[in-house]
């Protein structure tokens, strides 16, 4: 059955077959799930790529191919959370600091450069959810490891990070920026599925600016005006803590995923934990999310939520909202 491609998801197909290395083609088929016109008749197109998408991600993860593993890749950190973050930058920007001030990662901050050798992951409990910061050695111009363009692929947001107190604050941000366009990994302000067909590879970025203390606002906007176009530039002060809200609140924003809640009919003061979403999800979505056969048994569901009538009940297709509690009936 036809899913009616479009000509951008033709063009990513053709780059598919003629990829030759695993990290081509994980991008080609990430690139090909995202622009797949989404309907019934594509349900099992898009099954196959999230299939072939997952033996490609353990073969890079383990460095193995389709023979089987031969060791593990220290740069793959597997996504966790409400969604990953990779916090990059030039040497001594205080991208340990950040992850040190949000999280309970073990990382080293210290006042030399290059003292983080290897991806370091750490969960950030932000509200009734958690997003995975993961702090990265520092790259250059001159020098970027393999391992570490291929996790940038894979993140699901890219935050640069630069220090106001350096006299070469605007050089980190110029420099970071250009290594990731050379890298074809070009950040936008916007999620995932509102970046440009003719960008492929590119990520939803930001800017976070470390000792925002020791200068004014107005400079870090500057910043962002001038080297991030219209990446927001989030000023921090790791000591304190200020401006970690205001970064929490933008990830979430390019993360663009929602909350929902699920309880048992019987158990009505009992809530689970959040699921995390793609925005735009619905009823039937949420019951697949839980188990793949939910969808086959539920009968219909009852919602609670904002601008609803509590307790309404709602069709499987129901788009469901950020915060929405859900009853599944089967």
């Amino acid at each position: 059955m036809s899913i009616n491609a479009t000509p951008e998801y033709e063009k990513a197909e053709a780059r598919y077959r003629a990829a030759t290395t695993a990290t081509d083609q994980l991008d080609c088929l990430r690139e090909m799930l995202r622009l797949i016109p989404k309907h019934k008749s594509s349900e099992k197109a898009q099954s196959e790529l999230k299939r072939k998408i997952s033996v490609l991600t353990k073969q890079l993860a383990t460095g193995g191919g389709p023979s089987g593993a031969v060791h593990a890749d220290p740069y793959y950190i597997p996504a966790g959370g409400a969604g990953q973050v990779a916090v990059v930058g030039a040497p001594n920007t205080g991208k340990s600091s950040i992850v040190a001030a949000a999280t309970d990662a073990k990382v080293k901050v210290e006042p030399y450069p290059y003292s983080t050798p290897l991806p370091t992951p750490g969960m950030w409990a932000w509200g009734d959810v958690q997003i995975e910061l993961v702090d990265t050695p520092p790259f250059t111009a001159e020098h970027i490891e393999g391992g570490m363009v291929n996790l940038l692929r894979l993140t699901d947001v890219v935050c640069v990070v630069a220090d106001a107190a350096s006299p070469e604050s605007i050089d980190q941000i110029e420099e970071t920026l250009a290594v990731l366009s050379a890298k074809r990994i070009p950040l936008f302000n916007c999620p995932a599925a509102d970046i440009p067909p003719d960008a492929p590879l590119g990520k939803p970025g930001l800017l976070a600016i470390t000792h925002a203390d020791q200068v004014g606002p107005d400079e870090i906007a500057t910043l962002a005006e001038l080297l991030g176009g219209p990446l927001v530039a989030c000023g921090l002060d790791c000591t304190t803590g200020a401006g970690l809200e205001n970064l929490a609140e933008n990830i979430w924003r390019l993360l663009n995923v929602i909350r929902v809640f699920t309880r048992h009919p019987h158990e009505k003061g009992k809530l689970t934990d959040p699921f995390t979403l793609p925005a735009g999800s619905t009823v039937e979505d949420l019951a697949r999310h839980i188990h793949r056969d939910l969808p086959d048994k539920l009968k219909f569901a009852r919602i609670w939520g904002e601008s609803r009538h509590g307790g309404q009940q709602v069709h499987r297709t129901e788009v469901l909202a950020d915060r929405d509690v859900v009853e599944l009936h089967e």
